[in-house]
């Protein structure tokens, strides 16, 4: 095999869940750069609008649903549809997340609930309703999103670490469930991307200094710099594609190092 037929995804069908914008939008971009026929869901009825003018604009032909991804119901009935319009799901990246960044001690249960809901049972839901038609064709690649929170924690962000965490054990054990099936799941976990929701936090202060959050983010990461979501397309690929067909239950950080580094000292 050469290298382009080792990467390419021609023929292949990728379902993005949350793939409107943001790091969503840039893999499932490059999915398709590499001929995958795309498809995506959101929320909100103004996130699907806005997610399909954006492919529309890159000049790429994708079925956008508005689909809630913890509904399992409206799941099943979306992956069917994407079943009957482009073919089996041959590639899942479970992007669909949200976080609620509270002190624990005042986050409500229901807060709680929701972002565990989202972040972890969504990808739940969305494998199951994949994973028998991957059976059935006899190979499947499935992508969690996960994070630095899978391994970490941090103050304000007890749900999202909770859910991140058993997200990173919930790969490992599709692939110790299903790689007898030749289905490869396999996590990337992001560093801090510089995205529009980011946004705030890399904002310069009224006298020019940086946000003190900025500061840290870029004295803890090696690389010296937060990352993009063009970062991640190449992790993306790689897991989508026959290059990654021996590689199964792995979490490939995309980090800029932060998790092989403590840091450089303080000035």
């Amino acid at each position: 095999m050469n290298m382009d037929d080792l990467f390419s995804l021609k023929g292949r069908v990728a379902l993005v869940t949350g793939g409107a914008y943001g790091i969503g939008f840039a893999m499932a971009q490059a999915l398709a750069k590499a001929g995958a026929r795309i498809a995506f869901n959101c929320s909100r009825p103004e996130t699907l609008s806005r997610g399909l003018t954006a492919y529309r604009n890159e000049g790429i032909e994708v079925e956008g649903y508005l689909c809630d991804v913890t509904e399992e119901k409206s799941v099943q009935d979306m992956v069917g549809d994407i079943e009957r319009k482009l073919g089996t799901v041959d590639i899942l990246v479970n992007n669909a997340g949200i976080i609620k960044r509270e002190p624990m001690e005042n986050m409500s249960v229901d807060d709680f609930r929701q972002v565990v809901d989202v972040d972890l049972v969504g990808p739940f839901i969305c494998s199951k309703a994949v994973i028998p038609g991957m059976i059935e064709k006899g190979h499947g690649k499935i992508i969690n999103i996960c994070s630095m929170m899978s391994e970490l924690g941090r103050d304000t962000v007890s749900a999202y670490a909770a859910a991140k965490g058993g997200l990173k054990m919930l790969t490992r054990n599709i692939c110790a469930e299903f790689g007898g099936r030749n289905i490869q799941c396999n996590g990337i976990g992001p560093g801090y991307i510089a995205t529009e929701q980011t946004a705030p936090l890399r904002q310069r202060n009224p006298d020019g200094s940086h946000n003190p959050f900025d500061n840290f983010i870029i004295a803890k990461t090696p690389a010296g710099r937060w990352g993009t979501p063009a970062d991640l397309v190449g992790p993306a690929v790689f897991l989508a594609s026959a290059a990654s067909d021996f590689v199964n239950g792995q979490i490939l950080y995309v980090d800029g190092g932060i998790l092989a580094s403590i840091g450089r000292q303080p000035e």
